[in-house]
């Protein structure tokens, strides 16, 4: 991998974030500001389920190809346009007089940017050596930290200043950015990975394949892993951005503890994790890395209990953004060992929508839940799911691994 096609896949995964992490992390503590409940701030979640509906049309983004644009670089083409256009077509519209409109708009944005992560997600699968997977996974989760950082932290803080209008702008500027290293990008037709050509093979690829592979050997059990990994995290962090608005803490505050500090330890750990993954093996991360969970999460109690004090907040969110940062590349990269060359794009999207719709629920299910149950409670809740799925982790490597890759570590690969 040269420094351009890493740098090509880093600014991709930032982009796809920086939007959709304005809308799920910003609008959310602009309109609890406001006034909003916590039962109409659910909704914005649901944002999260065009990512799991992408594995419906994942197929036709790796069989469609664009002449002389190319595949999965058509593909990235055009959605970065779009989403460029919709965010540029939102500045036009309040938040909350347009409550509608905006939610509607931010969800061909969503749309957009989902079908963008399949392409992106194949063309990593292609580019990707089976040394560099565990490399790449923590490069997808720190773009994505990234452009959290940018839309849902540094927009938000801006926006006292700059408003609605002119953070639309920002975000559409910034997804405009890296449609030049894509322009300049000469796409291959053969997988790094050797073995299979994807391009003579891509015509075989339709919406069975959803099927098909989940009934490949092990899939089931991996399956278990998809459906408890994602929970408790996930839960726990929906409750971050209501617990400091009710604290009386100021947006440009929120923004810089959460998505600016928050996210910066995030994409360290993503990074971090990634490497260590190639010398420690997949088994030993993935299971490890639950366990970390289920303990490190109770640390929310703090500021759920009202100990919302900088250094209890910065302690308490810094450790949620270590775990869930050092946590995804390992599920990402195992992901990556069971995609097929000729239909990576699709069998990569339909793990990762399973995996963002436990993940986007356990979020949109534990606002209600703390309306209810309160903060202490979900929080222990979710510290308590997050110690089924090391149970779960476990218990898979158990019964039988995946394939070779993820029970040893794989040897590190120069570049």
């Amino acid at each position: 991998m040269t420094p351009f096609r890493w740098a090509l896949l880093g600014s991709l995964y930032i982009t796809q974030f920086l939007a959709l992490g304005f809308f799920l992390i910003a609008l959310v503590a602009i309109m609890r500001r406001e006034g909003a409940p916590l039962e109409q701030l659910g909704i914005i979640y649901l944002l999260g389920l065009i990512w799991v509906a992408k594995a419906l049309w994942a197929p036709l983004v790796d069989r469609i190809r664009f002449g002389v644009l190319g595949h999965y670089r058509g593909w990235l083409i055009l959605t970065q346009t779009g989403m460029v256009i919709c965010l540029l077509v939102t500045r036009q519209f309040d938040a909350m007089a347009d409550f509608q409109t905006v939610f509607l708009l931010s969800l061909v944005i969503a749309l957009l940017s989902a079908t963008q992560d399949v392409a992106a997600d194949g063309l990593a699968c292609r580019l990707l050596s089976p040394a560099n997977r565990s490399v790449g996974s923590g490069v997808q989760m720190a773009g994505g930290l990234a452009g959290n950082i940018i839309g849902g932290g540094g927009v938000l803080m801006l926006y006292p200043t700059v408003g609605w209008e002119g953070s639309m702008v920002l975000l559409a500027a910034g997804v405009a950015l890296p449609l030049a290293l894509i322009l300049w990008f000469r796409e291959p037709t053969e997988s790094a990975a050797g073995g299979d050509q994807p391009e003579e093979r891509r015509g075989s690829v339709s919406f069975s394949q959803i099927w098909r592979f989940w009934q490949r050997p092990g899939n089931g059990r991996w399956l278990a892993i998809l459906l408890t990994y994602p929970v408790a995290v996930s839960m726990s962090y929906a409750l971050i951005t209501p617990i400091l608005v009710d604290a009386d803490w100021s947006l440009e505050r929120i923004g810089f503890v959460l998505n600016i500090v928050g996210s910066a330890v995030g994409m360290l750990a993503a990074l971090a994790a990634g490497w260590a993954i190639r010398w420690i093996g997949r088994r030993t991360a993935l299971v490890g890395a639950a366990l970390a969970q289920a303990v490190g999460l109770l640390i929310l109690l703090l500021p759920a209990s009202g100990f919302t004090d900088t250094v209890s907040v910065t302690v308490s969110l810094s450790a949620v953004f270590l775990l869930y940062g050092a946590a995804a590349p390992i599920v990402m990269t195992l992901m990556m060992d069971q995609a097929s060359p000729a239909s990576a794009g699709t069998d990569f999207t339909i793990q990762y929508s399973v995996y963002s719709l436990v993940g986007f629920a356990a979020g949109a299910i534990g606002l209600p839940l703390a309306g209810l149950f309160g903060y202490q409670g979900v929080v222990v809740l979710s510290a308590s799911i997050g110690l089924v799925a090391a149970m779960v982790a476990r218990g898979f490597y158990q019964e039988a691994a995946l394939s070779a890759p993820v029970e040893e570590p794989v040897p590190v690969e120069p570049g």
